[in-house]
């Protein structure tokens, strides 16, 4: 090397020798280009005090060459050589802290060496974050890296690192993209901890883990800022976070697309066995649960079998009652231990239904339905037995029961037959649920035990209407909150309510978008196409806007108990009317099956009320149940006390019930005496042709003793009969809503 180069050379060496001057060259490579006051200010320099030592670096480094000065900005910035230099002190850097062979365990499970590289993709793959902007905080996160010393590396640790310096630049949106999603090492003890003390099979673990990720991965990615803050804030309560873009929530079947067309899981995996067309009862009701089956993994919540009776009669055909009873039996049972489902029975086949082509064994035409009215009313009637002696020691809780109700069912003899031991049922467990279809123009409805209701209201047929469709999901509105929030003021309840409705309906939208777009890789089942005809009919599926603390936000509102003030029951119209018309201007502007309803929503109920206790305090939140387990109502109660019903109770669910178009569903608690069927039918009529009570259940509050095998009537502590207090079990299936 000459003498002249050599000297050049150590000129910038000693440039490099002092921490002020390198500390001026790594600004100007991490910032860029930066003027006198901000170089100054960077390295935390009194303007007064330090300015003479600070023009003497600056001038060091402009002779050196290493950074040079634009006239027209009037900011240094880093020459060729000075970049050179900050490349060549990283490396030296690099290979004085960096331990030979530093490995880091990758999330993919595999032990590699690090590379700095592979921070800058992960950056410019996941956030999209500019390459020359990437390289800096990778070299920035190496450095920190190598300086700390760590025994071992791990993915998680990098990704840290990494956000840090994030965030310290104010680059929180690429942050925002980085996060990692999953459990604490803590969390994840606690989890198995706690599942272990109780009768859990470790794939509830996986279920739960599994859950909490995909939860925080749609709070953060999926839904914008203000929505995930106004579920977080407990605004709303949006209902299956884990699942939201990945699958519906309920589903209304025909079973005879199946008794037609048999089982095809080949189309699905070509590993899987096809079934064909079910020759008998036997068959038929093995297809009928792996249809369940396969659609429960398809599903968030509750399936239900419309027409069970009706639909399942041409294979009864020939059968004695006990080889019905048997078979039937043994479905239930699997049903209850494998799929969260509703059965719906017709006691008499409706008109609209009568002469319909009836699909008997191997999938052939049979005649019409109406031929086979003696078969389904036996099956009705069957089922209704089993239930009742299942029932017996403690309630069958599932499958749900649902008993339809028309002006035709009181007119016919077997059909009232069927009525009665529907309601022994109810007065015992309180275990059915009825349907009121008296009015014609709503004879053709389908519901769920939630509550759910599908209409004749989009295409005018009630086939595609309300069979092979559901609920897509539904966005619990917390009332209560905006009565807290408005002190007083309508015009801002209804504001609010206005912002509110927004939040809802766009979170449905994000989920009616998302299931139309991957809807085909995640629903096989539910989506196959037999010769051009495809199962579930996901475009008429009901978006819905679910209503927490109806009840108590009119009376905190008003400062009057329903039923004693016009003025409270004149806020409830003004309330749900405008949640009508809001539905049904942006139902048809985004032309998805916008509707309100009043459905139990267990988390929801609790989850909105402590939230509230939280911010405004236990004095003002006017709540149900008690301090320690606080609820908002998400059904409507009634009790049925010495024989009647508080009258304006009553008057106040008519007047609402006619503004819940996706569904309502009403409970009637029974309380500790006996009744007996005759009564409770003679209530049910009264509710349905005096108040117009769309759907309800009777509700039983009973104690079950595992060592007796036996059930009481009440909340009991102890067992009447052995004196056991630790084998008590209680059954309140509507305590918290």
């Amino acid at each position: 090397m000459s003498v002249p180069h050599r000297v050049r050379g150590v000129k910038i060496l000693k440039a490099v020798s002092s921490p002020i001057r390198l500390q001026i060259l790594n600004l100007l490579f991490d910032k860029g280009p930066l003027s006198y006051t901000e170089l100054m200010g960077s390295l935390k320099m009194n303007p007064t005090r330090d300015a003479g030592r600070f023009a003497y670096h600056l001038k060091f480094l402009l002779k050196a060459d290493l950074i040079e000065a634009d006239v027209e900005t009037k900011k240094y910035c880093l020459t060729d050589l000075g970049e050179m230099v900050i490349e060549v002190a990283e490396r030296i850097e690099k290979r004085a802290f960096k331990p030979k062979g530093l490995l880091v365990r990758t999330s993919k499970f595999t032990l590699e060496e690090f590379d700095v590289s592979k921070i800058a993709n992960s950056l410019i793959r996941e956030t999209k974050m500019p390459a020359d902007l990437a390289q800096k905080v990778a070299k920035e996160a190496e450095k920190r890296l190598l300086k700390s010393k760590p025994k071992y590396l791990t993915a998680p640790l990098v990704r840290e690192v990494v956000n840090a310096i994030l965030i310290e630049k104010g680059l929180e949106d690429y942050r925002h993209k980085l996060t990692r999603l999953g459990l604490p090492v803590y969390d994840v003890a606690a989890l198995v901890d706690l599942k272990s003390k109780t009768p859990q099979w470790p794939v509830y673990i996986h279920e739960t883990a599994g859950e909490i990720v995909l939860k925080e991965y749609t709070l953060l990615n999926v839904f914008p800022r203000d929505i995930a803050d106004a579920h977080l804030s407990g605004s709303i309560h949006i209902s299956g976070l884990d699942s939201w873009i990945l699958k519906p929530s309920e589903i209304v079947h025909d079973l005879r697309f199946f008794f037609q067309k048999g089982l095809k899981l080949e189309k699905i995996n070509a590993s899987q066995p096809s079934f064909p067309p079910p020759k008998n009862l036997e068959t038929a009701l093995s297809i009928i649960f792996n249809v369940l089956l396969h659609s429960s993994k398809e599903l968030c919540e509750r399936q239900t079998i419309e027409y069970f009776n009706v639909f399942l009669a041409p294979f009864l055909k020939g059968l004695n009652a006990s080889e019905v009873k048997e078979a039937l039996r043994l479905f239930i049972l699997n049903l209850n231990q494998h799929v969260n489902a509703s059965i719906s029975l017709e006691p008499k086949i409706p008109d609209f239904i009568a002469d319909k082509p009836a699909i008997g064994a191997y999938g052939k035409i049979v005649g019409n339905y109406r031929d086979f009215c003696e078969e389904s009313q036996n099956l009705a009637s069957i089922l209704l037995d089993i239930f009742i002696e299942e029932s017996a020691s403690k309630p069958l809780l599932n499958p749900k029961l649902i008993i339809k109700i028309r002006h035709e069912t009181f007119m016919d003899e077997k059909a009232e037959a069927i009525i009665f031991k529907a309601h022994q049922l109810a007065s015992e467990r309180g275990t059915v649920h009825f349907a009121n279809l008296l009015n014609k123009d709503e004879g053709q409805s389908v519901f769920s035990a939630s509550g759910f209701r599908l209409g004749v209201n989009l295409d005018g047929d009630w086939e595609i209407d309300t069979l092979r469709t559901g609920n897509l999901a539904h966005v619990t509105l917390n009332l209560p909150r905006i009565a807290w929030e408005c002190e007083g003021d309508k015009t801002k309840f209804l504001q609010i309510l206005k912002e509110k409705l927004d939040l809802a309906s766009r979170a449905l939208e994000i989920k009616y978008k998302s299931v139309k777009q991957h809807v085909k890789g995640l629903l096989p089942f539910l989506l196959q196409d037999i010769n051009g005809d495809r199962y579930f009919r996901n475009e008429n599926c009901s978006c819905i806007i679910n209503l927490a603390g109806l009840r108590e936000t009119v009376e905190a509102f008003s400062q009057a108990r329903i039923g004693e003030s016009e003025k409270a029951l004149e806020f409830a119209r003004e309330i749900m009317q405008n949640i009508l018309d809001y539905t049904h201007k942006v139902g048809r502007r985004c032309e998805k099956h916008l509707v309100t309803a009043k459905l139990p929503d267990f988390e929801a109920s609790e989850r909105l009320a402590r939230l509230d206790i939280e911010r405004f305090g236990v004095a003002k939140v006017r709540f149900l149940g008690t301090r320690e387990k606080p609820y908002y109502s998400t059904v409507s109660k009634l009790t049925f006390h010495d024989g009647k019903i508080n009258s304006e109770i009553l008057k106040f669910e008519q007047e609402m019930q006619r503004l819940y178009s996706g569904g309502c569903l009403t409970v009637v608690e029974l309380g500790e005496a006996e009744n007996k069927p005759e009564e409770l039918i003679a209530l049910t009529k009264q509710l349905f042709d005096s108040y117009n009570i769309k759907f309800f259940t009777y509700d039983r509050k009973l104690t079950y003793c595992i060592n007796c095998q036996r059930s009481w009537l009440g909340i009991l502590h102890k067992c009447p009969s052995c004196g056991a207090i630790d084998t008590l079990k209680s059954f309140d299936q509507f305590a918290s809503v």
